[in-house]
């Protein structure tokens, strides 16, 4: 479906053929095509190209005439493949509708799920076989995300929702969170989002349903072993937002055996086939696995030198890939010290959690987001402490020392931003645990999850003998010109500079 205004198609239906790049499908289309693409069981889905949210904010914030016209055969395509009907029963189809920049921009935009919710889609969801309070529980969810997202109550018309939460997704490319975002990476205004819309699968079904969150590899630690979380009849951004905490992927093992071994196998698979680290969601219905999005993970510094040496050695990627995916700040943050392990002998932690992005950090302790940038603007370090984070905290997240949530797992959003900007991160100290802590001065030793009252010596980190550097550094200077023998660091700035 191609506007008749604009060379670049404005809706791609996604069925793993389309040969479109990531700068127009946007990062979660193109993944979506490439695991349809692979044979991995994914909802069937179609997306506003990136071109179209070009042509929006170069004129005015709605939807053109010409691309609307287009979405009820989009939707049909979906209708099709699920032999459900959009907004009707007595097979309702419900959708998503989710952002995707080309670059990854984890939690600065927009989503609505649920979407197509009436009074006769909740009915027909109530009487076909399945509990009633699942067709309640939906119907909630979407209202509460769709007055967040949209400002409004969601209208009657199923068709008037979905045109609405559109332009509420395409005018989220140019919210503050999500400028700010870009200017503090260097990243372009100008590339514009995709807008997703996908057939819903329903980890809030029954008691063999669920969602998760699954990467290929450790991001913490850089070990080579599966790691992730999975949450019994959530469904959609339950787990990613930290406000409940989640079973460890490894419980799937033993209450649905098939379903975690099909997700690691997919897994396996897009690693092989994207050659990096994947972050994955999915969502199990009644027993079955779909995904939903792949990507390439972010990790701690920590893991992204132990990866990158890791896939190296099992021959996925090359010497010269393996050094271009080491940063020097990487590889400064491995070196940083650690906690004087006698102080800490005789001292009681504060607080405990879950390791999120390792770290060492020493400052006071603030729970209002605003507060925090004012005082880190006035030269203070700040721990940031927050029952869970969204994306209206990230500009907080980012000027602080190390950030805590009482709420959440390894892969909330503070746990993912976290690892994302390399801020020292524990999540999921406990309901009521670190309001508490308000003005006091703490350590973190976000390796070990730990929080402790007051200053605690730093002593200085040991790395001649760890072997991932070492190897890193023969290779840095085998491929260094005339014949550089500097630090890692030194080296690998070095590449950079000449863009080997």
């Amino acid at each position: 479906m191609t506007s008749a205004t604009s060379k670049a198609p404005s809706i791609i239906v996604l069925d793993g053929t389309t040969t479109e790049g990531r700068d127009l499908l946007g990062g979660k289309a193109w993944g979506i095509q490439r695991m349809m693409a692979l044979g991995i069981p994914v909802p069937p889905a179609f997306v506003i190209t990136t071109d179209v949210s070009r042509r929006v904010h170069s004129t005015v914030a709605t939807l053109p005439g010409d691309v609307w016209r287009d979405v009820p055969a989009a939707v049909a395509e979906l209708e099709s493949v699920t032999a459900r009907r959009f907004g009707a029963g007595p097979r309702p189809l419900l959708v998503s509708v989710r952002s995707g920049a080309a670059t990854s921009m984890p939690g600065m935009m927009d989503t609505v799920l649920n979407l197509g919710m009436t009074d006769e889609v909740e009915r027909a969801l109530a009487e076909d076989g399945v509990d009633p309070a699942f067709a309640a529980d939906t119907r909630q969810r979407f209202h509460k995300q769709f007055e967040k997202v949209v400002g409004c109550r969601p209208p009657a018309d199923p068709w008037e929702q979905l045109h609405r939460a559109m332009i509420a997704v395409l005018d989220s490319w140019n919210s503050p969170r999500a400028i700010s975002y870009r200017e503090s990476r260097g990243l372009s205004h100008d590339g514009g989002t995709a807008v997703t819309v996908q057939a819903m699968v329903f980890g809030n079904l029954d008691d063999r349903s669920g969602t998760g969150v699954l990467f290929t590899r450790n991001p913490l630690t850089g070990g080579a072993e599966a790691y992730g979380e999975w949450l019994p009849l959530g469904q959609g951004e339950d787990v990613v937002s930290g406000r409940a905490d989640a079973l460890s992927v490894a419980d799937l093992a033993s209450t649905m055996p098939r379903v975690h071994a099909d997700l690691l196998a997919a897994a396996a698979q897009l690693e092989a086939d994207s050659r990096d680290v994947q972050d994955i969601e999915f969502t199990v219905e009644s027993g079955t696995l779909w995904l939903l999005q792949a990507r390439v993970a972010e990790r701690s510094p920590e893991a992204a030198i132990r990866h990158a040496v890791l896939l190296q050695r099992e021959g996925l990627i090359t010497i010269a890939e393996a050094l271009q995916r080491v940063r020097p700040d990487h590889v400064q943050t491995l070196l940083a010290p650690h906690l004087d392990r006698t102080e800490l002998a005789a001292t009681a932690p504060v607080a405990t959690g879950k390791p999120a992005c390792p770290g060492i950090a020493t400052g006071v302790v603030v729970i209002d987001a605003d507060d925090a940038v004012e005082r880190a603007d006035r030269g203070e370090r700040v721990i940031l402490a927050r029952p869970t984070t969204d994306p209206d905290d990230v500009p907080a997240m980012a000027v602080a020392a190390a950030v805590l949530t009482e709420l959440g797992g390894s892969t909330s959003h503070a746990a993912v931003v976290c690892r994302e900007m390399a801020v020292p991160c524990v999540v999921g100290c406990g309901t009521g645990a670190l309001m508490a802590l308000a003005g006091q001065t703490v350590t973190v030793d976000a390796a070990a999850g730990t929080v402790y009252p007051g200053e605690i010596t730093a002593v200085p980190a040991t790395t001649l003998d760890d072997p991932d550097l070492a190897l890193l550094t023969q290779w840095a200077r085998a491929e260094a010109t005339h014949g550089a023998q500097g630090s890692l660091p030194e080296l690998l700035q070095q590449r950079k500079r000449e863009k080997i």
